[in-house]
């Protein structure tokens, strides 16, 4: 099949992963990807978010199914375009993928459809917003509406904190306030072609910068796949699954249905488990980043069937995809100072050695090999990467992720850190406590 990724983070490099896992002879092509994608499959650099180029070259090319990995595109209507010139499109379009453009609208479809959720306050002025802080109490939950790079959520007991994140984002938008919710989260990925719906297997990330969820908020520092603790709460994660189906994914994709903004490609379910039960934190309108890095190595169904079927509205009667026993851990590496304004331009050396540990393997996010001032590639020294002589330097915050599967959790965080003692980047910083918990638990 002739395959179309739109993007350049690891949840890009993840999936071409996978879809290259299938040995399937595909034809795929990345835009705009970055070093580590443009290694295993040819890149073509065009902005991702203009409908017009992107639809220029799905026809060019010939392209048979078009994946939107970033959120960007779809709010931007990629997805709207490319249907319109009759391109499969694994992605929702435009009205759609408001569910996460605009925390307002996921709040009102979610009010509609009856899915459980916290309770949330609009506001617009800091005035409104420090009434609400004081209405709801701490720990204080502020969000910005709109899409914030991962960044637009914050979680406090400080009050100062709250009313000095409403103030940031207030100029950009409307801000929410919201209750609390305490739990365990659960990250769940369901393919819905605009009536039904099929999950995947559910993962946990961490979203803290530091150990013991201590630090600023970030994209996602690391995630893992699956999760045993389900058992205990619900019997089994099949169990958990199907009450997500039925009280979250199903009510919320049927009422954007009957809106006439039907949700076709990726819905992400933000899910915490309270004591009252599964309430929703959020919907993101594509995969996750870093949990589609531990979820899609242990998938055994043919993911560009699944995904070709999700863009022709065909899931209904499916089976349940299926999943290996393995586990999956990924450890994200950062750059210098993330998530504030990160160090870039330094040099990553220690892949090969890396990729070379059993059963690890890594996805790239953000990267790129760098030219001398005379556009040749600067080759001053032989770098230990995949690159040889090239150098690979990091071009934003979360540079790699580094992704280890393994009989258990003890073994597949062993693999994953013994990688990443072999790679080196001036300043990097990671976490040490990606799925220790559960680790200690399954022992």
């Amino acid at each position: 099949m002739k395959i179309l990724v739109l993007g350049s983070g690891a949840r890009e490099h993840a999936i071409i992963t996978a879809l290259l896992a299938e040995q399937a002879d595909h034809d795929i092509v990345v835009a705009p990807g970055n070093a580590g994608i443009a290694h295993d499959v040819p890149a073509v650099n065009i902005n991702a978010e203009d409908p017009d180029a992107v639809v220029a070259l799905a026809l060019g090319l010939e392209m048979e199914l078009v994946i939107i990995g970033p959120e960007a595109p779809l709010v931007a209507g990629v997805a709207d375009a490319v249907r319109a010139v009759g391109i499969p499109v694994f992605g929702p379009n435009q009205d759609a993928a408001a569910l996460e453009g605009s925390k307002t609208f996921a709040k009102r479809i979610m009010d509609a459809a009856g899915v459980p959720t916290g309770r949330a306050l609009k506001v617009s002025t800091l005035l409104n917003a420090e009434t609400a802080l004081d209405d709801f109490g701490a720990p204080y939950v502020v969000k910005a509406d709109g899409l914030a790079a991962g960044k637009g959520v914050l979680v406090t007991h400080d009050r100062e904190a709250a009313v000095t994140h409403a103030a940031h984002w207030l100029p950009h938008g409307d801000v929410l306030i919201e209750e609390f919710l305490d739990g365990q989260e659960v990250s769940l990925f369901l393919l819905a072609d605009g009536h039904d719906v099929l999950p995947l297997s559910p993962a946990q990330d961490f979203k803290r910068l530091s150990n013991n969820d201590e630090g600023p908020n970030t994209g996602g520092m690391g995630a893992y796949s699956p999760l045993p603790w389900l058992d205990a709460e619900f019997g089994s994660e099949h169990a958990f699954v199907t009450e997500c189906i039925e009280n979250v994914a199903l009510p919320t994709v049927r009422q954007l249905e009957r809106e006439g903004t039907p949700f076709v490609g990726l819905l992400y379910c933000g899910l915490i488990l309270t004591k009252a039960g599964i309430r929703v934190i959020e919907f993101n309108a594509r995969f996750g980043d870093p949990e589609t890095q531990v979820v899609l190595p242990r998938l055994k169904t043919p993911l560009s069937r699944l995904l070709l079927a999700t863009a022709n509205g065909q899931l209904g009667g499916m089976d349940r995809p299926k999943f290996s026993d393995d586990v999956a851990v990924t450890v994200v590496l950062a750059s210098e100072n993330y998530p504030g304004s990160p160090l870039t331009g330094r040099e990553i050396t220690g892949l090969d050695a890396a990729s070379a540990v059993e059963g690890v393997h890594i996805a790239h996010a953000a990267t790129a090999v760098r030219f001398n001032s005379t556009g040749a590639l600067e080759s001053g020294s032989e770098t230990d990467n995949e690159f040889g002589v090239e150098t690979l330097i990091a071009t934003g915050g979360r540079v790699l992720s580094v992704v280890a599967l393994g009989q258990d959790f003890a073994q597949a965080r062993a693999r994953a850190y013994e990688a990443l003692g072999h790679i080196h980047l001036e300043g990097g910083q990671y976490r040490t406590d990606i799925a220790a918990k559960v680790a200690d638990i399954t022992r």
